[in-house]
């Protein structure tokens, strides 16, 4: 009897983090290196937004993958380039007369306006892994005034010293008249004011990292020792110098960065450093499609996003499609609470090798809580809300158990936490906009038809019965299409645009209920 061939173990799936830790493995492979690094960047001179979280989730996500296709050890670390000089005062911190007295000075040498922390610096880090720390991130914090100061990055200082014409040669085709004059890779600090100075340099000496330099204010000339925390790399060339001093195998970069991230690659090179392996991804837009800012503020921040959704609707936002621009304000919320309540359903009832193609999957670290599900959608909940105008928990929980005997929110913890979520989200957005509006004569018929059939139902009728008895209706009825016939159910009866599907609302919210909500809406829209 011949033996059996064995069965091959299924692929790895071909979402967009495995499809990027390919590319590292592939990397990892002809360095021959048996750990990667991966690497996110902050620059500080604002409060951390959510594009941020945006990131280091993105990176978290690659990372599983990786591990789970090669088992090589991995680290994540989170950057920020605290030591850059403040250029502008941010649009939404206090006493900004007091930070505009220190403009251009290091962040991690400048008062906190908040007072909370020693330095601006400080504060803004403090947030940035606070927020992070929320989420559950594995990361290593690292300071740019630390390193420095630490002289972890004095060999490859000296090093840029050593290829100092080679860096200015590719760098000053890309800058403007007024920069090629000042430009050099390196910014001494200056010993008086402290600003980081934007200034050419003449190198003295490369091993003692000694350089001169000409205050253009004073007409001074100073002699600088660039290593401790002397002096920084301006960001690009601070950006490749990372890359090479750290081994830095992996980091991802929005749009806006695609150019830096050739310039970074080709200094990172003459250093004689491979660049690491990179992705792209689109930015985030406001309400008006604008470019979301951390010196602005606008567009969603993380604290507000949770006051109306759990947190893994956030990771399900940033998940979706990252290479497309998408826009991020209160509307997208509910969508991406119940996108993720679809794909933790879906996920409890796949097999293991199927899983890591479902973004919860990624969301939770490959581990996938049990308790993760929810029979009823964010969206639901909200026009349950809206009907009833329910300001506790208690009213929603009255009608949840009428339509699910065995819901309990100790027995199901996600629904107890949305029931919340709705209640904050329906007084603050979902009440304000609520706008009711008469039905025409074709309207008037069709409800007037729909309140008679659901007379004949009895209260426990299922929701799929239910639909089809609004299918049936619809199409009795002149409408150029179904979807108009919804539509005015949304608008007339919930006093919004649109909603759940309507024959599961009925069973929710009940069929005698529903029945008054029409002969409210024929009665007030008559005449």
């Amino acid at each position: 009897m011949s033996a059996t061939a064995p069965t091959p173990a299924p692929s790895l799936p071909r979402s967009w983090p495995f499809e990027e830790a390919r590319k590292l493995a592939e990397r990892m492979a002809k360095s021959g290196k048996s750990a990667a690094l991966f690497q996110t960047g902050y620059g500080p001179s604002g409060l951390p937004h959510i594009g941020t979280f945006g990131e280091v989730a993105r990176t978290s996500w690659v990372r599983r993958a990786f591990t789970e296709l090669t088992g090589l050890p991995s680290k994540l670390l989170a950057f920020s380039d605290d030591m850059d000089g403040l250029r502008k005062v941010p649009d939404n911190v206090p006493n900004k007369e007091m930070l505009a007295a220190h403009l251009g000075k290091p962040l991690t040498r400048i008062p906190d306006p908040f007072g909370t922390h020693a330095s601006f610096g400080e504060h803004n880090n403090a947030r940035l892994q606070s927020f992070l720390d929320s989420f559950g991130f594995e990361y290593e914090f690292a300071s740019s005034s630390e390193y420095y100061a630490a002289g972890r990055f004095d060999d490859a200082m000296k090093e840029i010293l050593r290829k100092h014409d080679a860096i200015v040669g590719v760098v000053l085709p890309t800058l403007g008249p007024d920069r090629r004059a000042t430009y050099s890779p390196i910014l001494p600090i200056h010993p008086e004011t402290g600003i980081v100075m934007q200034v050419k340099l003449d190198v003295l000496d490369t091993e003692a990292g000694l350089v001169a330099w000409t205050d253009p204010a004073t007409g001074a000339r100073h002699e600088t020792c660039i290593l401790g925390g002397g002096g920084k790399c301006q960001w690009k060339a601070d950006w490749a110098m990372r890359w090479h001093a750290l081994g830095v195998d992996y980091e991802m970069s929005g749009k806006d960065l695609i150019d830096s991230v050739r310039l970074s690659g080709a200094i990172c090179r003459i250093l004689g450093s491979t660049p690491p392996v990179g992705f792209t991804y689109e930015l985030f837009l406001d309400e008006q499609a604008q470019k979301i800012s951390k010196s602005k503020g606008n567009g969603l921040s993380v604290e507000e996003w949770l006051r109306y959704a759990p947190p893994e609707s956030l990771s399900q936002y940033m998940y979706n499609q990252p290479q497309r621009a998408k826009r991020l304000y209160f509307d997208v919320i509910p969508r991406a609470v119940d996108e993720y309540i679809a794909n933790a359903l879906k996920a409890h009832a796949q097999p293991a090798h199927e899983k890591p193609a479902n973004p919860v999957w990624h969301i939770h670290g490959g581990r996938i809580p049990q308790e993760a599900h929810s029979p009823l959608s964010f969206a639901m909940l909200l026009n349950l809300a809206s009907v009833v105008n329910a300001e506790t928990p208690d009213i929603l929980w009255g009608f949840i158990r009428r339509y699910n005997a065995d819901a309990t929110p100790q027995d199901m913890p996600l629904l107890a936490r949305l029931v919340e979520y709705a209640l904050a989200y329906y007084r603050d957005f979902v009440r304000p906009a609520k706008q009711y509006r008469a039905p025409d004569d074709t309207e008037r018929a069709a409800l007037a038809d729909l309140h008679a059939e659901l007379a004949k139902l009895a209260p426990d009728t299922p929701a799929e019965d239910i639909q089809t008895v609004l299918y049936e209706v619809g199409k009795r009825h002149p409408f150029a299409e179904l979807r108009a016939w919804f539509g005015c159910l949304y608008q007339v009866l919930l006093g919004q645009q649109e909603g759940p599907r309507f024959g599961q609302f009925i069973a929710l919210y009940g069929i005698a209920e529903t029945m008054a909500l029409i002969a409210r809406a024929l009665r007030e829209g008559a005449g």
